[in-house]
Order: C-alpha cells, then structure tokens, then sequence
C-alpha cells in the first residue's frame, strides 16, 4: 500500500457510490482505505429508497478514531446530507491542517434524488470549499454553487474560476454532461491556468458512482504524493476504464467496473 486516504461520505447499499465505491476504488489504486460514514442510504440502481444521517458526534468520533491512530495522506469528503453534518466535518478537519482534502460537493444521486438538503449549498462555500485542496463538481454541481448556466466549456472554465475564489486550491469541473468528447477542466489559479483532460465518450447506463469514484482516485493518487495535475490525470484514465468495462446491473443506472 503506497498510502492512506479517509472517506468521509454516506454509504451506498447498492454498492455503486458512496463509502462503497470509494473503498474499491482505493483498493484498486493501491492505497488503504478508512472511513466516517455520515449518512446511511437505502439506495440501488433506479433510486435513493431512504437516508438515516449519523448524529455529528459519531462522525466527528469517526474522524478522530482514525486520524488519531492510522493517520491519512488524503482525505475525501462525499455525501454530506445536512447543515450540522458539514459544519462538524469542516471544524473536525481544520485541527488536521496539511492534510490533502479532496470535496465532491455531492448534490444528487444519478437518479435524481437530492443528497444534499437545500439549504446547505452556503454552509459548504463558506466552511468547506476554503479548506479543500480539490472541489470536483460536475455541471449540474458547479451550476448550483455558482449560480451561473454551466452549459459548455467556456462555461466550465468561469465556473471553475468562480469556485477557486471561495478558497479551494484547485477546482475540477467535470464534463460528463456535455456533448460529444467527455473533457474536465481544471483551474488552479496560476499562469498556465487550465488543464483539460478528454476522453472518449462511452455509450452506456452504467454510470453509477462516477463522481464518487473519480473524486476518491484523485485522493488516493494525492496521498502517494503526485500533483494535482498528475492526480486529475490518473483519476480520469481510471474511470474511463471503469466505465468501459461495466457490467449491467439492476434495473437502472448500473454502477462502474472499480
């Protein structure tokens, strides 16, 4: 194992997002996974059938009882349901300053069910995006936190600048809803401004726990000490090949091969 990384996210029963993914996608990539969960969801393929969220104390215990002893070179924030939720993750992480943090700021699942209460939107700006060293929207996500019609990659790449004026220290806005090639654009404030990374589009249903997935092997490839760039890069090439080789399963949106 080439480092650690912790998942602070909800847990997917259906085994395609969430906590789940993100363990198999570290699995994958070589690095060891530990996780806080902070919402537990009755979820599969075709929709989100419940959410329990954890109490804040036992996700701010969670954080503790791992960072504490195992320690992380990474960590990745996920389904953050709620107010107190992202208000207790973000007080927690910022007694572990200098650790890599990658937020996916996520909203709704592929089905279209909301993950993310309506009025949490300000409280992730204002008390998580300034501790990230990452924020991996997609359009729909990059939409909401900027206000602005995120609808090409021009579009994209105000919207990723906007995002970095909140604090983050780069900013991912991911092209799977555009049309043709699937490119992601990263913004990190300096001269060579903005990166993009394309794929080829893959005609399939099985997208389940692309954001997930993607966000946590940016992580783990930061916890083995790459840059930003390099991490973006490797993430990318690795959920394209998950893509690729999905298998159908359930009777909606199928997860990704991990």
């Amino acid at each position: 194992m080439k480092g650690r990384v912790l998942i602070i996210a909800g847990s997917d029963s259906g085994g395609g997002a969430g906590i789940q993914a993100d363990l198999k996608t570290f699995a994958a990539l070589g690095v060891y996974g530990t996780s806080a969960i902070t919402a537990v969801t009755a979820q599969n393929t075709v929709g989100v059938q419940g959410i329990h969220d954890i109490p804040t104390e036992n996700i701010i215990l969670q954080i503790d009882s791992v960072l504490t002893d195992i320690g992380a070179q990474a960590i990745k924030t996920g389904m953050l349901s709620n107010v107190a939720t992202i208000a207790a993750v973000a007080d927690t992480l910022q007694r572990y300053e200098g650790t890599p943090l990658v937020v996916d700021p996520v909203m709704v699942a592929k089905s279209g069910d909301a993950l993310l209460a309506s009025d949490a939107t300000a409280v992730l700006i204002d008390r998580l995006i300034p501790l990230a060293t990452v924020v991996t929207p997609n359009m729909d996500e990059a939409q909401v936190l900027t206000g602005l019609a995120v609808t090409d990659l021009e579009s994209m790449k105000v919207a990723a600048q906007q995002i970095h004026t909140m604090g983050a220290d780069a900013v991912v806005v991911k092209g799977g809803h555009l049309e043709g090639a699937a490119i992601d654009v990263l913004y990190d404030g300096g001269r060579d401004s903005f990166g993009l990374f394309e794929a080829e589009r893959i005609d399939t249903e099985n997208t389940h726990g692309t954001g997930c997935t993607f966000a946590s092997a940016v992580a783990a490839e930061l916890a083995k000490g790459v840059t930003v760039k390099q991490a973006v890069s490797t993430a990318k090439c690795y959920l394209h090949d998950a893509i690729r080789h999905a298998m159908p399963t359930g009777k909606g949106h199928g997860p990704v091969n991990h």
